[in-house]
């Protein structure tokens, strides 16, 4: 059974990554048709692009949730008359209070959505990152 958890957990993460990296494509196709395009304040700019960023990232990984939400479904991996849109949310943000427990057979899942889920967040702390410098580095470029 811990083979069987393994894989679905693998696939689940698998399929988040994808969405997350189409998601990330977006964003930087955005930023850049954005930034080298658009005259006037930079702070202005600069933030804009930074707040739809952070929510273009949010909606990610709330569809992420989702998937994870759909496994536990697909699985009933938690207990009967759990709210699995909340059990996943907790896993993959790695929240943890413990409320609602996997049923012993997908114990690994958990684990599995909240590795998943912190490989995720950094990613996106590395996608803001990358926004922020790229829209400074286009400003200061238009700017000499």
């Amino acid at each position: 059974m811990t083979l069987l958890q393994l894989i679905v957990g693998s696939t689940v993460s698998a399929i988040n990554i994808v969405l997350h990296s189409l998601f990330t494509v977006m964003v930087i196709r955005l930023v850049r048709n954005v930034a080298l395009s658009s005259p006037g304040r930079f702070g202005l700019l600069l933030s804009g692009m930074m707040v739809a960023t952070a929510l273009s990232l949010m909606v990610a990984h709330t569809l992420e949730i989702m998937v994870w939400s759909l496994a536990y479904y697909a699985t009933s991996a938690a207990p009967e008359g759990s709210d699995l849109i909340y059990f996943a949310f907790v896993n993959y943000t790695t929240l943890g209070y413990g409320d609602v427990i996997p049923v012993k057979a997908w114990l690994l899942l958990g684990p599995m959505a909240a590795m998943n889920g912190i490989l995720m967040f950094g990613w996106s702390t590395a996608v803001l990152f990358e926004v922020l410098q790229k829209t400074i580095e286009r400003h200061g470029m238009r700017s000499s």
